[in-house]
C-alpha cells in the first residue's frame, strides 16, 4: 500500500500520527530530499509530495491514501473518496479587507459584505471564494496569486483577499481585518476510489486504527 504525505508541518504530524497506529517511520525526513520510503515490516510505501499535488497522486492511482488539508480538497474537487478527519493542521478560510475600508457592521455584529458586489479577489483558493459569494447571491472577480496574498490590496490589485489563516498575526502585520469568516479546515485522510474497494479490508483497518487514537486524543482533552 502507498501513502502520499505532504511536505511541511503536515509532514511531521503525519509521521507522528502513523507511528502512533504502529507505523514505524522514523527515519522519514522532512529535511531530505528523498520522497520514496519503503516500510517492509509494515508493508507500506511512503511518498513525499507537495500538498496541492497529493489529491491528484490519490486520484490516479499512483497513490492509495493520502493525508491533505481540507483547504485543497474543497479548491481542487478531485475524484478521491474522504474517509477520516485527522484533527490536525488546522486553519481558516476568511475574507479580509484593508483597516480603512472595513464595510460598516450590521445590526448583528457581522459586517455588510453587500458593496462587495462584483468586487475583485485576490486568493490562492478561486473555487472557495466565488463559491461562498454565490451563496449570499453575490459575484466576485478572482485574481489566482501563488504567494505573499495580503499585498495584493495594498496595491490596489485587488480590494479583499481570501486566505486561509491560523492566528491571524499576518493579517494584522499587514494592516488587514478579517470581515467575515467562510469555514474552518484540517487534515483529511483520503483514498483511491478503485483502491478502496480493491483493498478495503487493509485500507479499514488503518481507519480503525486512526479512529481509535483520534478518540484517545479527544479524550485526553
Amino acid at each position: 500500500m502507498t501513502i502520499a504525505l505532504p511536505k511541511g508541518k503536515l509532514l511531521i504530524d503525519s509521521i507522528q500520527m502513523l507511528s502512533r497506529i504502529g507505523i514505524e517511520c522514523s527515519h522519514v525526513n522532512e529535511e531530505s530530499r528523498k520522497l520514496f520510503y519503503d516500510l517492509p515490516d509494515s508493508n507500506i510505501k511512503i511518498i513525499i509530495c507537495r500538498a496541492t499535488d497529493i489529491p491528484t497522486f490519490v486520484e490516479y492511482g499512483a497513490a492509495d491514501l493520502g493525508v491533505v488539508g481540507k483547504d485543497t480538497l474543497l479548491e481542487d474537487n478531485k475524484d478521491v473518496a474522504e474517509l477520516l478527519d485527522l484533527k490536525f493542521g488546522y486553519c481558516r478560510f476568511v475574507v479580509a479587507m484593508p483597516e480603512a475600508s472595513v464595510p460598516p457592521k450590521l445590526p448583528n455584529g457581522t459586517y455588510d459584505l453587500s458593496g462587495l458586489n462584483h468586487q475583485r479577489v485576490a486568493t490562492k483558493f478561486p473555487r472557495v471564494a466565488e463559491t461562498f459569494f454565490s451563496e449570499l447571491g453575490m459575484q466576485v472577480h478572482p485574481i489566482k496569486l501563488h504567494g505573499n496574498i495580503e499585498l495584493a490590496p495594498c496595491v490596489g490589485l485587488a480590494e479583499m483577499i481570501v486566505d486561509i489563516v491560523s492566528t491571524g498575526k499576518t493579517l494584522r502585520e499587514n494592516h488587514l481585518v478579517e470581515v467575515a469568516p467562510i469555514l474552518e479546515a484540517t487534515s483529511r485522510l483520503i483514498a483511491n476510489r478503485v483502491a478502496y474497494r480493491m483493498k478495503y479490508e487493509r485500507i479499514r483497518v488503518l481507519v480503525d486504527l486512526f479512529r481509535k487514537e483520534l478518540q484517545i486524543d479527544e479524550t485526553a482533552k
